[in-house]
């Protein structure tokens, strides 16, 4: 991904708003929350402000009048200028275009699943599937509104991308989940076992990995051939 002037992605959605129309800021806020890209870009109220003085220092987009709505504070109303079209446009080919590598919360979790025993894995990753599923409803049912708005389409196919991920992330989970509980994972034994020696004889996963075949029998012996350092 190119090194941006202004990399905040509110940022890239404060232009795309004013390439619509001129804006103040609590408009864009407005707006972007009615059309729900608040759940596609975080949206802090606290930061549009920074961000919109960042772009119009980077020149692109500029004020344009100062209004007053009753006795509402003195708003600032701000177009977007030739650079900051330039700039909306090659950020957008980019974000459709360029795959970027997103390092998942639950990705970094399963690299060091056994540190937790095998039950309560299973406890865990059904408390976050069910908080998935209850998403995936919830987006679904928004679907539906629109869909009942003859909404075109165009509109909310960010929306289905999140829930095409949710409903992925849910499948997985699941299958993970009951391969965990049935001892279908391949490798579960083993993990089961460190757990058990741990908790009944106080014995480290460290201690143990030094003679796998003491403690976990010669049916493992493909830890044999773990390098060192992966042990």
């Amino acid at each position: 991904m190119a090194r941006r002037k202004v990399g905040n992605p509110l940022a890239f959605a404060i232009l795309g708003s004013l390439a619509e129309r001129p804006m103040h800021p609590y408009e864009i806020s407005t707006i972007l929350r009615a059309r729900g890209k608040d759940q596609s870009i975080k949206l802090n109220y606290g930061s549009l402000y920074s961000v919109v003085t960042a772009l119009e220092k980077n020149g692109f987009i500029e004020a344009r009048e100062t209004i007053r709505e009753g006795n509402r504070p003195e708003r600032t109303v701000y177009q977007i200028t030739d650079a900051g079209q330039e700039e909306f446009r090659d950020w957008l080919t980019e974000l459709l275009g360029t795959p970027s590598r997103e390092f998942h919360p639950l990705e970094a979790g399963l690299a060091y699943l056994p540190g937790l025993p095998p039950d309560r894995v299973v406890e865990l990753l059904e408390q976050r599937v069910k908080a998935i599923d209850t998403e995936i409803e919830q987006v679904a049912a928004a679907h539906d509104q629109m869909a009942s708005m003859e909404l075109p389409r165009i509109f909310w196919v960010e929306s289905e991308f999140r829930l095409a991920l949710l409903e992925a992330e849910s499948a997985y989970v699941h299958e993970l989940t009951e391969a965990i509980r049935s001892n279908t994972l391949d490798g579960s034994a083993f993990w089961r076992q460190a757990w058990k020696n741990f908790e009944e004889e106080g014995i480290s996963p460290v201690d143990q990995l030094k003679d796998p075949v003491k403690y976990f029998g010669a049916e493992f012996t493909w830890m044999q051939a773990m390098p060192p350092e992966a042990k």
